[in-house]
């Protein structure tokens, strides 16, 4: 978490990317491990061709999965076959994805003590204890006294797997997930299925933003003390599809005492409402530089799709301005130009009309000068054209530099009108754009569970492999 997010850029993010891209061609690997897909850049996950996947708690993590895996275009990708497999995950299973494998492959990791469960219990202690210790003989006692003995010590005896259908209170709320296979090879294993439906409004304009209906089933055992609702896994199922009557199975499973009783449910139902209640919410991308928020459901990479539609029409608005405005300082240069380039002709023809004078003069002053006649009136009036000629070039020369400079006045505009426009490219990239997430919560009301019941889960193969799907 953190060091390859979506859309920020830590000093890790950069390195990891380059090694996912390249490492291969080294003789090297890289092993990701996370709780929550989103939490990395899909670009890390679309390099990444083994993929071990467990139980996923939210829709956003498998639709981030399915993008990963359908984006990487492996052998056997069958999105419908994966979402269905994921959907039925229990705990310790996990799915195989391998681009290099003809498909997916589900195994089950090796059973594994575990020191966390706490204290055992006399029943507990009394199961692990068969068969390695003798019984103490018991002291004689009145056969009155030995029933009631008996009656308080002696366990409950749960059915066994392959044995028949447990009897329950009638108070108890059965269903039976539907079967999809032979029922020869394959045995009952109980669960608690809840539904229900939850609700997301807006707190502001009071619009129901998405409802989303959770199908939850949580797998018992014999030995289960307490339970947690956010061990259970979220299923695709109908109510429609549940059946009030089970199937000529091959055996059933054992259940835990408390869900024996028709009291234990309605409890288990206020903490499936609690639970939704805590650990629902409807997380929305919002971009700061655009004021958008994401529609319910719209992934992230179709939330930037839009943002890169509203990048547009903001950077070419902007374009548009910068534009107008260049549009009016170039304008009034043109103008200035304009009137430069006059003054240049008018200074140019002065010139040559100087010219002229200067040249008539200096004829003037030869011809006195070859009849004897004095020159000195002539000469004064030559040397003062020939000075009024250079005072008229330099005035030309003058002008020309005003052209000159304006003309680079106007493409300096032009320069910095594009540096202005390549500017906006960058900062209206959509794929640049940090975004933030906005949650939007239910309240209590806005929670509704339709159903918490028993359900009887067909499986197959050893009891690991659903047959309901």
């Amino acid at each position: 978490f953190g060091f390859m997010p979506p859309v920020a850029e830590p000093p890790s993010k950069k390195p990891l990317l380059t090694l996912l891209k390249q490492a291969r061609a080294y003789g090297l690997g890289v092993v990701l491990a996370t709780q929550n897909p989103v939490d990395l850049d899909y670009k890390g996950l679309s390099n990444t061709g083994t993929w071990f996947l467990g139980r996923l708690q939210t829709e956003r993590d498998k639709a981030r999965v399915m993008d990963g895996l359908e984006g990487l275009g492996g052998r056997g990708f069958d999105r419908a076959e994966l979402e269905r497999i994921l959907s039925g995950l229990g705990k310790r299973v996990f799915l195989l994805h391998n681009v290099h494998e003809k498909g997916p492959v589900i195994f089950e990791t090796r059973w594994v003590m575990s020191y966390l469960r706490g204290p055992l219990t006399r029943q507990q202690i009394g199961k692990l204890m068969e068969g390695r210790k003798r019984a103490a003989p018991a002291a004689p006692q009145p056969a009155a006294a030995a029933v009631d003995q008996a009656r308080v010590t002696a366990p409950t005896a749960a059915p066994a797997p392959g044995a028949g259908r447990p009897v329950l209170d009638p108070a108890v709320p059965q269903v039976f997930l539907p079967l999809r296979d032979d029922p020869a090879e394959v045995a009952y294993r109980p669960a608690l299925l809840g539904l229900a439906r939850v609700s997301y409004v807006d707190r502001k304009s009071r619009e129901t933003l998405r409802t989303e209906e959770r199908s939850l089933l949580l797998p018992l055992d014999e030995e289960m003390i307490d339970v947690d609702w956010e061990d259970a896994d979220a299923i695709t199922l109908d109510e429609s599809d549940l059946e009030r009557q089970p199937e000529e199975v091959a055996g059933w499973g054992e259940l835990p005492g408390a869900a024996g009783k028709p009291k234990s449910y309605s409890g288990w139902q206020r903490d499936l409402a609690t639970a939704l209640y805590r650990g629902s919410s409807l997380d929305l991308f919002k971009s700061a530089t655009y004021g958008l928020v994401s529609q319910p459901g719209e992934s992230e990479r179709d939330f930037r799709v839009r943002l890169a539609d509203a990048a547009r029409e903001k950077r070419d608005d902007e374009v548009a301005e910068l534009r107008r405005k260049n549009e009016t300082k170039v304008e009034r240069l043109e103008e200035r130009i304009r009137k430069a380039q006059q003054k240049v002709q008018v200074q140019a023809e002065q010139v040559t009309q100087q010219r002229m004078r200067t040249a008539i003069n200096f004829g003037s002053t030869l011809l006195a000068a070859f009849t004897g006649r004095s020159y000195r009136g002539s000469a004064g009036s030559a040397l003062g054209s020939l000075s009024r000629t250079s005072k008229e070039k330099q005035d030309v020369r003058r002008a020309q530099e005003t052209v000159e400079a304006l003309t680079e006045e106007v493409e300096e505009l032009g320069r910095e009108l594009q540096e202005q426009i390549d500017e906006l490219e960058d900062r209206f990239d959509p794929q640049a754009e940090e975004l933030t997430t906005e949650s939007v919560r239910p309240r209590k009301s806005d929670i509704e569970v339709r159903m918490v019941a028993l359900a009887w889960c067909p499986y197959r193969r050893g009891g690991i492999e659903p047959a309901w799907r």
